[in-house]
């Protein structure tokens, strides 16, 4: 019932969100200039919006539960780039295209590209908020892994897989057999094993549910593919999306175009915040860092001044004085309560902004937009052998981490996530941070 429920509201939505851009298209064309539509241009209205909503079923978006927001996101985009693809040739297949206007079908495509995703997200929170969103999914394993693997489920409430935790050194083949059962009553056809490689367990799973999954390590879901190209037997093959360079060329090209036109649109906002960086504390403005980059290389790191100039000598006397601020830096590598900060500096530091001038350092070629954190050479030891991965990428301003916790997540874990997103990324993995360091700004969440 919830499934179809969500379904139908999401389907409806898009439809609704169809027609609305499709009347947008109409107006665009005529603000213009162009005058009033030909009569076979509104042809492209119904089997366009067709041919997207079919698409978009046909990929599995309706409801889409399992997809994360990356995946989702480039199913979406990917059927409305074949919807607008087809719906051009095939008119112009049938010798009409040249009557119909092309800014017309480029509006409407290009409205459903951007605006599609941003009212999926809208509908299913509002699912979410009136319990409609999510399928009851099986987890089975060790305590601890079965817990890591639920909260990262509750996490990521998008994929609406909603956790049901059997777990425990009792839970073998029998008792998943017994619990298939009850389960198929709830509805339930789904199981997760969480940090097992019991062969007789993962047997029992797959002939008693419909999808299975094998998860070691919640952050690792979806980190290793499966191929059957060695000598056609089943293998497993770990990735590394970033090191391509054909996907790296991708990327740098995007991102030094979005730094050059960020610049130029934020450069009166960073000569205000230089300017209040100035009247409180003096010079300098900024403030450059030593931090690896990649390769290893090391280059300065710019940001605006958010503490006091004789910060690193204060740093060195609180971790001397004050036992409980040395085992958080420890912990951490930051200060929560940073007695250096001045106050201008912790609104910057609040809202990120005091990262502004690292957009330099991405038209230098140093940084990325999105990407790995830019670690100090001091802690090169802390990160250990997974520096090999991590360096051989250029970091990035904002990164997996700081949209999944930021500053209250450990070192070790943000170590992690970097790995993942070095071995997992795509544009729309790109996007996805983006969007989320947007709504992380705003909402304050997770900074000191």
């Amino acid at each position: 019932m919830r499934r179809a429920v969500a379904a139908l509201s999401l389907g409806s939505v898009d439809l609704l969100l169809a027609v609305g851009v499709w009347l947008s298209a109409r107006w665009v064309h005529i603000a213009v200039g162009l005058g009033p539509l030909s009569d076979l241009t509104y042809l492209v209205f119904v089997p366009g919006t067709v041919l997207w909503a079919g698409l978009r079923a046909a990929v599995g978006l309706y409801p889409g539960y399992g997809l994360s927001v990356v995946e989702s996101l480039r199913r979406q985009s990917h059927a409305t780039l074949v919807a607008g693809a087809v719906t051009v040739v095939f008119f112009y297949f049938l010798h009409i295209g040249d009557n119909i206007s092309r800014l017309f079908v480029l509006a409407g495509f290009a409205g459903l590209l951007v605006l599609a995703p941003l009212a999926r997200a809208g509908v299913r929170v509002l699912l979410r908020r009136g319990g409609l969103w999510g399928k009851p999914v099986l987890v089975v394993g060790e305590p601890e892994d079965a817990a890591r693997v639920a909260r990262r489920m509750r996490e990521e409430w998008e994929t609406g897989l909603i956790p049901v935790v059997m777990s425990g050194p009792e839970s073998g083949p029998e008792e998943i057999a017994g619990a298939a059962a009850l389960c198929r009553k709830r509805g339930m056809d789904t199981i997760v094993l969480a940090g097992t490689t019991d062969a007789r367990l993962i047997s029992e799973a797959v002939y008693s549910f419909r999808q299975v999954a094998v998860v070691s390590d919640p952050w690792n879901l979806g980190e290793f593919g499966v191929t059957g190209g060695f000598g056609g037997d089943l293998g497993v093959e770990i990735r590394h999306n970033l090191l391509r360079p054909g996907g790296r060329m991708m990327k740098r090209s995007i991102e030094l175009f979005a730094a050059f036109l960020g610049t130029l649109i934020l450069l009166p906002l960073f000569l205000l915040l230089a300017g209040l960086v100035w009247l409180e504390s003096g010079r300098p403005v900024l403030y450059s860092d030593r931090r690896m980059g990649a390769g290893g290389r090391t280059f300065r790191c710019l940001k605006f001044r958010t503490m006091v100039p004789d910060a690193e000598e204060r740093l060195q006397q609180v971790l001397r004085e004050d036992p409980e601020a040395r085992e958080e830096y420890l912990r951490y590598h930051k200060l929560r309560r940073d007695p250096r900060v001045t106050r201008v500096g912790r609104f910057l530091r609040r809202t990120s902004l005091d990262e502004l001038p690292q957009l330099i350092n991405v038209l230098r070629g140093e940084m990325s937009l999105v990407g790995p954190r830019p670690y100090l050479p001091r802690e090169s030891a802390d990160i250990g052998r997974a520096q090999t991965e991590i360096l051989r990428v250029t970091p990035g301003i904002t990164g997996l981490w700081q949209v999944s916790g930021r500053s209250e997540l450990e070192f070790d874990r943000r170590v992690t996530m970097d790995l993942y997103y070095v071995r997992r990324w795509s544009i729309w993995l790109d996007l996805v941070i983006l969007a989320r360091t947007v709504s992380h700004i705003l909402g304050r969440r997770g900074a000191f």
